[in-house]
């Protein structure tokens, strides 16, 4: 059994039409209902997910604001063992960097994973932009510079500044590297004092580890261990029995959707078969708060070695109802005074909920990204990414979203469809006019730069 971002899990799968199905579910579930549809306006080149198209898996989005013309600003999108491409704001694409080749013949290659933008950070003798992406196939980090000028002008803007020798950042060995419980979700923030600090979880388990970036010789960025920690792998339900998600023997509750409240000094963490976790972020006083539960939390399950399935029980009505396995990418819009909004993938169901951005994060509702005359919906959202500031043509903000099922589809040689990905992009006035109480639109109460 294999996890894919399309598809929930086989746990998942199985647990949904038993819901579906009319399983109790708690009262306020019509609260889930989405309020609307938020249209795409732009979207990348369509990925193929085959040898034929070169294994190319479109992940994790995220915009870079150029510091003086914001219509020269860049979309840099992990593609897992493709590398990453860096797209123009009307989804042209100028640059790919390849993942790393594995460094033995038996061993596993590089699958960029997740990554982050950080800016004016001083490191390695000097202040610029980066981006900060997981290796999830050789468990470490890698740092790139983004050049301006090169932005500006429509050139490969990424440089590699990774230092060479880093450990990993979980496994013990190659050995261990090979097995692939490796680097999974990240998050990278600026600490006020200027420290960069990254967040990682780790793939079938639900360690985390806390990094921070470090200067090294000849301009390179290296990073060093902080601090460790762990979610929850089981967890008592209402009735006092222990509930644990289903997955293969050995495994435990992955996580990798994150995103840090660094004002408040919070981070946010999507466990994708049981919901969204609030915790502090310096691992010091984690204190995790389950601020919400995807709708098959509690159903049991039982792993079915011969039909490499989970084969799950009645729904006892423990979960949430927003959310449906896995929960997946989470991002917040800020705005003034701390003000905002965290918002969550809802894979299982392919909506977003919207959750306020104040503790205790008080729902506010849910939206799907709905097709254009030109552009297809989204299904299967993995990743996302949202941006109060003017960019370009999106001049009220911009949501990039990972779409896990472009469409229409297309058949392979084999007549089976072809696994296909792209990036969407969403002015954020669409997704706020979903909404029956329109969401916020602040474009001045926020700049990561400041």
């Amino acid at each position: 059994m294999t996890t894919s971002h399309r598809r929930p899990r086989a746990a998942a799968l199985l647990l949904l039409p038993v819901l579906l199905a009319g399983a109790v579910t708690p009262a306020s579930a019509a609260a889930g209902t989405p309020t609307g549809l938020a249209a795409p306006t732009v979207e990348t080149p369509r990925t193929f997910n085959d040898d034929e198209g070169g294994n190319v898996d479109s992940d994790d989005p995220e915009v870079w604001i150029h510091p003086d013309d914001d219509e020269d600003s860049i979309v840099i999108g992990a593609e897992k063992e493709h590398g990453m491409s860096v797209f123009t704001l009307d989804g042209h694409k100028i640059q790919h960097v390849p993942a790393a080749p594995a460094p033995g013949p038996d061993d596993a290659v590089g699958r960029l994973n997740n990554l982050d933008v950080l800016y004016d950070v001083e490191l390695g003798g000097r202040e610029r932009d980066i981006v900060v992406v997981s290796d999830r196939g050789l468990d470490k980090l890698h740092v790139y510079s983004i050049d301006e000028d090169k932005a500006e002008d429509g050139e490969p803007p990424l440089t590699e500044i990774t230092a060479p020798g880093m450990p990993f950042l979980f496994s013990a060995d190659q050995a261990e590297v090979n097995e692939q419980d490796t680097a999974y979700g990240m998050a990278a923030w600026k600490a006020s004092n200027g420290t960069v600090y990254v967040l990682a979880t780790r793939e079938h388990r639900t360690d985390l580890g806390l990094f921070k970036l470090v200067s090294k010789p000849n301009g390179k960025i290296g990073y060093e261990l902080v601090r460790r920690a762990a979610l929850p792998a089981s967890f008592t339900l209402p009735n006092g029995s222990s509930w644990t998600p289903c997955d293969e023997p050995g495994r435990q509750p992955q996580s990798e959707g994150m995103v840090v409240d660094k004002e408040r000094g919070l981070v946010y963490i999507s466990q994708e078969g049981v919901g969204i976790w609030r915790a502090g972020a310096d691992l010091v006083s984690f204190a995790p708060v389950l601020i919400d539960k995807v709708r098959e939390y509690g159903v049991p399950a039982t792993y079915d070695a011969e039909s490499d399935e989970c084969i799950a029980g009645a729904n006892p009505g423990y979960g949430g109802a927003r959310l449906s396995a896995d929960v997946e990418g989470l991002t917040i819009y800020n705005r003034e005074d701390g003000k905002g909004y965290l918002i969550a993938s809802s894979q299982g169901d392919s909506t977003y909920a919207v959750y306020d951005r104040k503790p205790a994060n008080t729902y506010i509702g849910s939206f799907k990204v709905g097709g254009s005359a030109t552009i297809d919906s989204t299904e299967n959202t993995d990743s996302l990414f949202v941006t109060n500031l003017a960019v370009g043509d999106f001049e009220h903000g911009l949501l990039l979203v990972q779409d896990g099922n472009d469409t229409p589809d297309i058949l392979g040689g084999d007549g089976e469809v072809r696994e296909s990905t792209n990036f969407k992009f969403v002015p954020w006035e669409n997704v706020a006019h979903s909404f029956s109480t329109p969401l916020k639109i602040d474009t001045d109460g926020f700049d990561p730069r400041d």
